[in-house]
């Protein structure tokens, strides 16, 4: 069995991953049973490899209930087996191979097969196939396979290739079935090798689904899992207060508090690896370095833990956790309001004349987004800055930032369950990159070389001097790393997962 610590699965490179055999097996229930969980986003679309809400990490615990990954992982981040029972890369760096799990079927009855996962790649390759990340698959191509190895050449090293067989866009879709019935068809009737199969679905509304006998890592604890979509977060603690759902996640942590001790009631709350941040967009005010550093100056993000949070959560002063392979606690950006008005001050602003922008946010995605952007909105008014608040769904944010439309200052809960600094500063600030919303030559010209740099050590450190310089420039507000909190009822088993994805294998009784 490959086993490593939860370091090693963050910091890992894309080195040798071998002799990986089964997967971490699910904890039973009552053969029969319902779970009901209510959500907090809704599911735009069934394929989970195209199109923006693919990379939206908040669904992924639906994709994974339904589809499998190439590469699994546990709930403390380390890497398992998925589809995959083995991968790696030649000594030279000039090829991959990959060992696919035998004796698979889709949820339709046919066989799994090494095509799928080829065809499956080649899909999310396609520079107009609508993947949001089609430049990492691409980097491999001219596939062969000898019984259940693939092996492919390498056209553009990455060294985080694998770790994105676990992550955002990683799933294994049929090739024979998606080609007959198209994409259309596909949304009508999804199919994986998941656990679960799709039973009903009603947009907006909720998504039920039936356990998948036949699936190659056991039977699922509960036969019938429902997903409730109750983006509003007064009415999933009303939901799991009155019973109606058994399980619901980021809720206000004052309500969480209050319920977890609850008679039929329990409560978990885990640090996990999103980070609550907001993007600054270039362009106007924010061209200006001194506006975008009094931004940050001002921010007590201490006092925002710790009175709007109560305690969950741990600030930070980059898009690194400190479970991520390039988090350097050496950085840091101070709460200092008198710095900020003196940085406005030197460009012509004042709490007299204030320099004025729009902030987006959601309200009830995280617990207490809008109030902690409010929060904050009213720490800048105190130092010169007015900002007008604007709400919008989550969908609509990765509509806006994927279109370069975003407002100069834009709410975002960034979720990066693999833990390496590509796909946290990386794809958050490169401008080529569909998820960035600031755009300049100088950072580019510092991120463009790590993409693929061999040299493991020399990489890391790397992104850490564009962590500090981004902090320096005031290119984006890292706010904190935050704690999940789940309610559920009190005869469940919840397993908390560091990725945040409530998945329904990971509950049971």
């Amino acid at each position: 069995m490959f086993n490593v610590t939860r370091r090693q699965a963050l910091a890992g490179g894309g080195g040798l991953i071998s002799s990986l055999l089964l997967p971490q097996r699910f904890a039973r229930a009552a053969a029969g049973s319902t779970l009901n969980i209510a959500y907090n986003v809704n599911l735009p679309s069934f394929d989970p490899d195209v199109g923006p809400s693919s990379v939206n990490p908040t669904i992924q615990a639906i994709y994974r209930s339904i589809f499998d990954q190439y590469v699994g992982q546990k709930p403390n981040l380390a890497f398992e087996p998925g589809l995959l029972t083995g991968w790696g890369w030649s000594d030279d760096k000039s090829k991959v191979w990959m060992d696919v799990r035998q004796n698979v079927v889709w949820h339709d009855g046919s066989p799994f097969t090494p095509d799928d996962v080829i065809w499956s790649i080649q899909r999310e390759g396609k520079p107009d196939g609508g993947n949001p990340v089609s430049f990492i698959w691409a980097g491999i191509d001219n596939f062969k396979v000898d019984g259940k190895r693939i092996t492919a050449d390498v056209k553009q090293y990455d060294p985080v290739l694998f770790k994105w067989m676990a992550f955002l866009t990683g799933y294994v879709l049929p090739k024979a079935y998606y080609e007959k019935v198209g994409p259309q068809g596909f949304e009508k009737k999804p199919i994986g090798t998941g656990p679960y199969m799709v039973d009903a679905y009603e947009g907006n509304a909720y998504l039920r689904l039936k356990a998948n006998p036949k699936y190659w890592g056991g039977k699922p604890a509960f036969e019938t899992v429902v997903f409730k979509f109750v983006p509003d977060a007064t009415s999933r603690v009303a939901e799991i207060e009155s019973g109606s759902s058994d399980v619901t996640l980021e809720v206000p942590y004052e309500e969480f508090d209050r319920l977890k001790g609850k008679a039929g009631l329990k409560g978990v709350v885990t640090p996990i690896s999103d980070i609550g941040q907001i993007f600054i967009t270039n362009g106007g005010v924010m061209d200006d370095k001194n506006v975008r550093l009094a931004m940050c100056h001002a921010v007590d993000k201490e006092t925002i833990v710790k009175r709007l949070l109560r305690g969950h959560g741990v600030p930070i002063a980059t898009l690194e956790a400190p479970e991520y392979a390039a988090f350097d606690p050496t950085i840091k950006v101070a709460y200092d309001p008198a710095l900020a008005a003196k940085l406005l001050g030197a460009s012509g602003y004042s709490k007299e004349k204030p320099v004025k922008f729009t902030i987006q946010t959601t309200r009830g995605f995280k617990p207490k987004d809008y109030e902690m952007i409010q929060a904050i909105v009213g720490m800048w008014r105190n130092v010169g800055i007015e900002a007008n608040i604007e709400i919008y769904e989550i969908a609509k944010h990765f509509e806006l930032r994927m279109s370069h439309k975003l407002a100069p200052a834009a709410f975002y809960n960034w979720g990066n369950a693999i833990g390496d600094p590509t796909t946290s500063t990386g794809f958050a600030m490169f401008s080529k990159s569909p998820h960035s919303a600031w755009h300049s030559d100088d950072l580019d010209a510092k991120i463009g070389p790590l993409w693929g740099e061999k040299d493991e050590k020399k990489r890391i450190q790397g992104w850490k001097d564009v962590d500090r310089y981004i902090a320096e420039q005031g290119y984006i507000l890292p706010l904190l790393q935050y704690a999940q909190p789940i309610l559920y009822k009190s005869d469940l088993k919840v397993t908390p997962n560091v990725s945040g994805a409530l998945q329904p294998t990971l509950v049971s009784k």
